[in-house]
Order: C-alpha cells, then sequence, then structure tokens
C-alpha cells in the first residue's frame, strides 16, 4: 500500500492533518526553519556574486535524522508548509536538507486547517515556487546585511548588545519624529461658545454651537474676544433658519487584516501585537473542541488581502439570512482597500466555518482565546451585513450675523452594529429636534456656556496606531509588525507606558547615529521602495541577486565612514534612590537578560546588585510604604510591599489609592472596574464614575 509523507511546520498542526488524512498519511513537523545562515559571519560571499551559505540550525540535526527515515518509507512527499514566503522557503530548505531530489515532492498550501482544505490542497499540489524562495532569501540577506555590519558599530559607539534592523529602525525613526513634533508642539488657546436655547412649548433646552459670523468659520482666540461676542450676541433674537432632515448609511467594516486584527485587539481588548499573533496562531493550528476533536477555527494569519471565498462568503449570507434575517445580508461587497498594493496571495483572516458562533466554542478556549475568537467571528459576520441607517437632522440657527448649529442622529436599523461596534454610536441627544423644530421657529436664549480650550500636540504612538502608520507607508509585511515593535522594545530604545510608546535616550542615540550616518536605511520611502522591489523578486519581475548587490556596496561604505567619524556616545544609567548596602551610592537600573536590576555603580570594586521593583505610586494598606510590581518563579505579576518580609501585604489585583467609600478598605482594580478588597463589603464603581468626580485612584 502506497505510503505519503506530509511535512508541517509546527507540531500542534500535526495532529489535526493527520485525523484529516488517515492511515495512508504519515504527518511529521519541522519545527520552523531547518536551515539558516551562520550566526558567526555575515553568511553569504560579496566576492561570488553574494551566493549565500546555508547550515544545519543547532538542535535541528536530530529532527532531520528523523525526518529522513520518514522519506525514506515514503513513495510521495507533500511540503505543508505555511501559505507565505516564508513557508515556500522553508519547504525549499526541507528539500535541500534532506536531498529530495529523487523524490517525488510537491507542495501543499492550505489557508485554513480543516478536512475540506486540507484535502483540496492535495488534489492542487504543485512544484516550490522559486520566485517566492528567492524573494524570501533576499529579504533575509538584506536584514543580515544591516544587522551584521551596523549592529558592530552600535557596540563600538554606544553600548554592546545594541542591534540595527532594516525594518526596526525605520520604526524607532518614526516614533523618535514624532516625540520631536510633540516637544516642539506650543499649545494655542481657543474658546468654544455653546449656546443654550429654549423651544416653544418644549422642557428640555436646546444645545447649539457657535460656528461662525456670516458664513464664515470664526475662532475665539481669547477670553476678551470671548466677552464681546457674548455680549454682542446676547442683543440678538434666535431664529431656526434651516432645518435639513436626510438620511445616513454607516458602512459594514471589511473583514480582518493582520494589521487590522493587531489595531482592534489593542484597541478593544488591550493586547500587545505579540499576544494578538500568539492567540491566532493557536486559533489557526487547531483546538480541541468538545463533540469535534482538534480543528483550526480560523484562517491564516498573516494576509494583507480582504478577500473571502465565494464558499465562505455564502455560508457567511445563508447564517445572517437564517439568524437575522433577510434585511441583514448585505448586497455586494467591496473588497478594495484604495491606495495600498494587496498581496492577494490568501484571504482576509476569517472563522474556518461561520456556523461555529463564540458561544458553541467558548467552553473549550482559554478566556483570552475566547476574546479574540469572538471579535474575528464577529468582524467577518458584520462585513456580509448591511450598513446601518441613521435619521440625522441638521439645524441653522440665526442670530443676527451670527451663526450656530446643532445635529442629531437616531438609529432607524441597526443593520452590522448588531454584531460589531468599536465605540459608542451617535444617540440622538437632541430627538426633539426630529419633530419640534422647523424653519423660522424662535429660540430662547437661556444662557451661555464658555470653554477654554487648548490645541492638542500630535499623539504619542501606541502598537495600534505605529502598525497602522507602518502599513500606510508599505514598511514590512503583515509577519513583521510584532516582532518589529517586540525587538525595539526588548532593546529599550523604546518603553511602553499606559499604550503609549516613548523613546528612550538609548532609543534617541540609536537614532542619531542611523539618521547621521545611514539615511537611506531610516528612510520610509527607501524602505516602501525595498518592499516594492521585493514583490517584483515574488512575481518574478526582478532578479533576487540584483536586489541584493544593489544594497551592499552603498552599506558597506556608509558602514566604514561611520566607523571613522562617529563619536562614541556615553549613555548614562539611570540612578535611584536606593542606597547600596555596601559602600553607600545610589544604585543605578541596569537591563539584563531577564529584564532590570538594581546594580552599585561602583562596579568593579564593589559588586552588589538586587532586584528591581517597578513603584505603582500607591501607599500600602498596611504600613503605608510603597506598594511595589513583583513576579512570581513561574512569572506571574502581583503586589506588594516594598518593605517585605517586615510587612506581608500583596494582593493579585493592582491596588488603587482611593478609600472605598463604603468600609474605608483599600480598593483594587478589575477591569473597567475599581472594586473594595474586602469581598464582604462588596464596594463596586466604573473607573470612569472616580475619573469624572476628578478622584485620585
Amino acid at each position: 500500500m502506497a505510503k505519503y509523507l506530509v511535512i508541517v511546520e509546527s507540531p500542534a498542526k500535526v495532529k489535526t492533518i493527520k485525523k484529516f488524512l488517515g492511515k495512508n498519511y504519515e504527518v511529521v513537523a519541522s519545527n520552523g526553519h531547518v536551515r539558516d545562515m551562520p550566526k558567526s559571519q555575515l553568511g553569504f560571499d560579496v566576492e561570488h556574486d553574494y551566493e549565500p551559505k546555508y547550515i544545519t540550525i543547532r538542535g535541528k540535526g536530530e529532527i532531520l535524522a528523523k525526518l529522513r527515515k520518514e522519506v525514506k518509507k515514503a513513495d510521495k512527499i507533500y511540503l505543508a508548509t505555511d501559505p507565505d514566503r516564508e513557508g515556500e522557503a522553508i519547504s525549499w530548505h526541507l528539500s535541500q536538507a534532506l536531498n529530495l531530489t529523487d523524490k517525488k515532492v510537491y507542495r501543499i498550501s492550505f489557508n485554513e486547517i480543516t478536512q475540506h482544505a486540507v484535502k483540496e490542497s492535495l488534489k492542487q499540489a504543485r512544484d516550490i515556487d522559486m520566485d517566492l524562495v528567492d524573494a524570501q532569501q533576499a529579504r533575509r540577506m538584506l536584514d543580515r546585511m544591516v544587522g551584521y555590519r551596523i549592529s558592530p558599530l552600535l557596540w563600538k559607539k554606544v553600548k554592546r548588545g545594541l542591534s540595527a534592523g532594516r525594518v526596526q529602525s525605520v520604526a524607532l525613526r518614526i516614533i523618535c519624529d514624532r516625540e520631536d513634533e510633540i516637544n516642539a508642539f506650543i499649545p494655542e488657546e481657543y474658546w468654544s461658545l455653546d449656546a443654550k436655547l429654549a423651544i416653544p412649548g418644549e422642557k428640555k433646552a436646546l444645545t447649539a454651537k457657535f460656528y461662525g459670523i456670516g458664513k464664515e468659520k470664526t475662532v475665539i482666540h481669547s477670553r476678551q474676544e470671548m466677552e464681546e461676542l457674548s455680549e454682542a450676541i446676547r442683543k440678538e433674537k434666535f431664529v431656526v433658519s434651516e432645518v435639513k432632515r436626510s438620511e445616513r448609511t454607516k458602512k459594514a467594516p471589511l473583514p480582518f487584516t493582520t494589521s487590522t486584527l493587531q489595531q482592534e485587539a489593542s484597541k478593544l481588548l488591550n493586547f500587545s501585537t505579540q499576544k494578538t499573533m500568539r492567540l491566532a496562531q493557536q486559533l489557526y493550528e487547531g483546538i480541541d473542541l468538545k463533540d469535534t476533536g482538534t480543528v483550526g477555527l480560523i484562517t491564516y494569519l498573516r494576509t494583507d488581502s480582504v478577500r473571502i471565498s465565494e464558499e465562505a462568503d455564502q455560508a457567511a449570507r445563508s447564517y445572517i439570512a437564517e439568524a437575522y434575517g433577510d434585511s441583514y445580508v448585505a448586497g455586494q461587497v467591496s473588497e478594495k482597500k484604495e491606495g495600498a498594493k494587496i498581496q492577494d496571495a490568501h484571504e482576509a483572516i476569517r472563522p474556518s466555518d461561520v456556523t461555529r458562533t463564540p458561544a458553541k466554542v467558548k467552553e473549550s478556549l482559554s478566556r483570552d482565546q475566547f476574546r479574540l475568537y469572538q471579535l474575528i467571528w464577529n468582524r467577518f459576520v458584520a462585513s456580509r451585513m448591511n450598513g446601518a441607517k441613521y435619521e440625522t437632522t441638521s439645524v441653522k440657527i440665526s442670530a443676527g450675523e451670527y451663526g450656530f448649529s446643532v445635529s442629531a442622529s437616531k438609529l432607524l436599523f441597526d443593520g452590522f452594529l448588531s454584531v460589531y461596534h468599536t465605540d459608542e454610536e451617535e444617540k440622538g441627544q437632541q430627538n426633539v429636534l426630529l419633530t419640534s423644530i422647523d424653519t423660522d421657529t424662535q429660540l430662547t436664549l437661556e444662557d451661555f456656556e464658555q470653554k477654554q480650550h487648548f490645541t492638542q500636540p500630535p499623539a504619542h504612538f501606541t502598537e495600534a496606531s505605529l502598525v497602522k502608520i507602518l502599513e500606510e507607508l508599505g514598511i514590512g509585511r503583515p509577519s513583521t509588525y510584532a516582532p518589529t515593535i517586540t525587538t525595539i522594545l526588548a532593546r529599550r530604545y523604546i518603553v511602553k507606558e499606559n499604550k503609549n510608546l516613548y523613546v528612550t535616550e538609548l532609543g534617541e542615540a540609536v537614532n542619531s547615529i542611523m539618521k547621521q550616518s545611514f539615511p537611506s536605511i531610516v528612510d520610509e520611502h527607501f524602505t516602501a521602495n525595498m518592499e516594492s522591489l521585493l514583490d517584483g523578486v515574488a512575481e518574478g519581475k526582478v532578479q533576487w541577486k540584483q536586489v541584493v548587490s544593489n544594497f551592499y556596496p552603498d552599506l558597506n561604505a556608509a558602514v566604514e565612514k561611520a566607523e571613522e567619524e562617529l563619536e562614541k556616545v556615553q549613555i548614562a544609567d539611570e540612578v535611584t534612590d536606593v542606597i547600596c548596602e555596601s559602600c553607600g551610592r545610589n544604585m543605578v537600573i541596569k537591563y539584563g537578560p531577564h529584564g532590570k536590576f538594581l546594580a552599585c555603580p561602583g562596579f568593579p570594586e564593589c559588586r552588589n546588585t538586587k532586584p528591581y521593583y517597578e513603584k505603582i505610586g500607591v501607599s500600602c494598606p498596611k504600613c503605608g510604604k510603597e506598594v511595589v510590581l513583583k513576579k512570581t518563579q513561574k512569572g506571574r505579576r502581583y503586589y506588594g510591599c516594598e518593605a517585605n518580609p517586615e510587612c506581608d501585604f500583596m494582593s493579585w489585583p493592582k491596588p488603587v489609592e482611593k478609600k472605598c467609600p463604603s468600609c474605608g478598605g483599600y480598593m483594587v482594580e478589575k477591569g473597567s472596574k475599581l472594586c473594595c478588597a474586602n469581598e464582604q463589603c462588596g464596594y463596586v464603581e466604573e473607573k470612569r464614575q472616580a475619573e469624572a468626580k476628578g478622584e485620585n485612584w
């Protein structure tokens, strides 16, 4: 009986795919890449046409030996690595490392790990696409050139352990440029003027906003201007000059790409890009469901396409018609993203089976897996639904030559909002407008509300907004966003506080060197153009060695020049108020493989070190000293007193400064709520309530 061997990347897929294929198929995993360029050297021969040198990755010898045994038994070999350029490259490396030239070897790929998709892929087996392999080889070599030539320069001029990367250096520059904009920003004062107006026959007053004099929009710059304007307007009669009633449709969102999934998971679920990709990988590779067994819940997670297969589209429409009614099913869905070059290799991220609702699989998923699956499922179903319809009323009010306006909206048909909405939709707060106001209605001024404002600087980047700008600029690929951000955080070029990304002194020093000595590498247009060239290689239009050979000589010359001209940069350690018990100096914060620690600046004479605990700005409820963030041996976060072991206070949820209004005990954060730590008390309030009262919690 014929025996077929299927080689996948991840061991997590083995059990799932084996179940789909039956006894004649053996399924084994390569555990990712098996070959790479050597770590100790550049890895390619500049003198001999940039020919790369590949060696077996350390630790992969046993896996390859096992694979060779399976290859000998097999009549046909199917390479089933991930459906992207990196997956194609892994398949090629496997064929080389296992010496499969005399074997019947086929490349198969599937966008989802379901029985239908896997069996269908066997019918469409093909040869390895060397254009995709070459595009991945070129990317790997370009990244290696930047890393291996510039990183040693940073070690020499700044400090050891730093790295430069082709995409990470651009990401760092983008963050630094935003920081410069924020620092250079000068706020400008302006005022808003709202008029509270009584409507004849109505108890509820109407609030209208001042917009200008005549048809011109007017900005009020100072308190004096505001007072003069208010006095002039008080003398006028308020009359409705125009009422417009219309309908507006809010379109359904497109299904998720890698970028939009990372952005929404950050905004709605507070997930880092790295966490989102890790959870999505688990959902893609397979979850053991009750009654069904192991199955992939979502399609492939690295994509920039919003295309959906015809079968999935029809299945979604049938589900919506049955669950919500025919009126909710969308007509033709637009699938194009304007102004972006889409690599349409696979579909958008969607559930592999739309009838597998979040509620049905909840018991089989962890809390975070469930939340991400629910987000993906809701977004996909919403993308196949009709838009939400609003009745809108827009009113213009004249007070002599001065103009005011007010608008309101009322939801008529919820459409896709019945499944998916990311923000509070407009609510018709002034619904009285819809029935009680017509042109020429005279209104009575009750009072003015005057508010001072200042223009705001650009917002700091978050992980979500950084991913968005990288995608808009065409920098990197869907697979690079998360590792890029993770790397610059790990290198301490940037830090993350309350979702915002801030540049460190070290990040500024590295960015300064990169801008001064390697302007093209940190130029967003140059990097985006390089992505286009790599796309050209993948499409078979550009030779990969041409891309590499055009890039390296200029880089090499720039490195040699920088080695001569750049001065050494000193980065001072962050001094703390913790005193070294051995010699009395103020200890400084250092960074090791496991994060921050405190060290004596008197090294090597004094070698005293101790753990660094981050203060959270809350006093210990037991002794009044600082509460600090700690970790258990297994890495679980908790909060304890800095005076431990003298004080034994500890809490799993984060304590806050605010005391419980009911019992006087300390309170803790739990999601969007503040709760009394004393469960018998049971006092709970929303964080927003505390913020609205201006309380320090």
